[in-house]
């Protein structure tokens, strides 16, 4: 009789140790399988670095210029340029000619940069290298001079894919293919020299 009731209780210790032993495996088990599906919302290094702000030091950049090699935000390229004088007044006199001269499509640009220049500051222009057709990258003209598309070229960007052309302000000219003016991307000055593209300083 002892001997029975000792050999139920070693079958009853192997029974609980079994289940635990099971129930502990199934829980790694688990545990495993989630991993991988949170891990799967964790944005990667890359698609941070998208996202992520970029600098631009503008130290060298001379009035007329286009600053090159060109940067890139988000995966796009971006146009900084410097302006002269003589571009920035000339800017209201093509007013006519633009399709969207007041850069009334508010979706275009932030608040700071709905002006002739479409800036923060007159001089320095910040625009996305795209064309706002089929997301080409325009090529810069920055002379003053007659040009095949436009015998009173005042400088700006011509796209040779479709035809479409942007003046030194980013603002689209009447009857080309694109539908809007280039797109201002978000951005600050962090110092006279250094730009930061992907913060603006009313949202930093």
């Amino acid at each position: 009789m002892g001997g029975e009731g000792t050999s139920e209780a070693v079958n009853k210790q192997r029974r609980y140790f079994l289940i635990g032993a099971t129930s502990v495996v199934g829980g790694i088990g688990i545990v495993g399988a989630a991993v991988p599906f949170v891990a799967s919302w964790v944005p990667s290094a890359k698609a941070r670095a998208l996202g992520a702000p970029v600098k631009i030091d503008i130290s060298k950049l001379r009035p007329g210029e286009l600053l090159g090699p060109m940067p890139a935000w988000r995966g796009k390229p971006v146009f900084v340029l410097y302006r002269t004088q003589a571009t920035i007044d000339a800017l209201p006199s093509l007013d006519d000619t633009r399709a969207d001269p007041d850069s009334e499509r508010k979706e275009q640009q932030p608040a700071y940069a709905q002006n002739t220049w479409r800036s923060r500051r007159p001089e320095i222009g910040v625009y996305l290298g795209l064309c706002t057709h089929l997301g080409c990258s325009p090529k810069f003209y920055g002379a003053v001079e007659p040009q095949p598309w436009d015998e009173n070229w005042q400088g700006g960007f011509f796209c040779p894919c479709h035809g479409s052309a942007f003046d030194l302000a980013g603002r689209v000219q009447k009857g080309k293919p694109a539908p809007s003016n280039l797109e201002v991307p978000p951005y600050s000055f962090e110092s006279d020299s250094v730009i930061v593209i992907g913060v603006d300083e009313e949202n930093a």
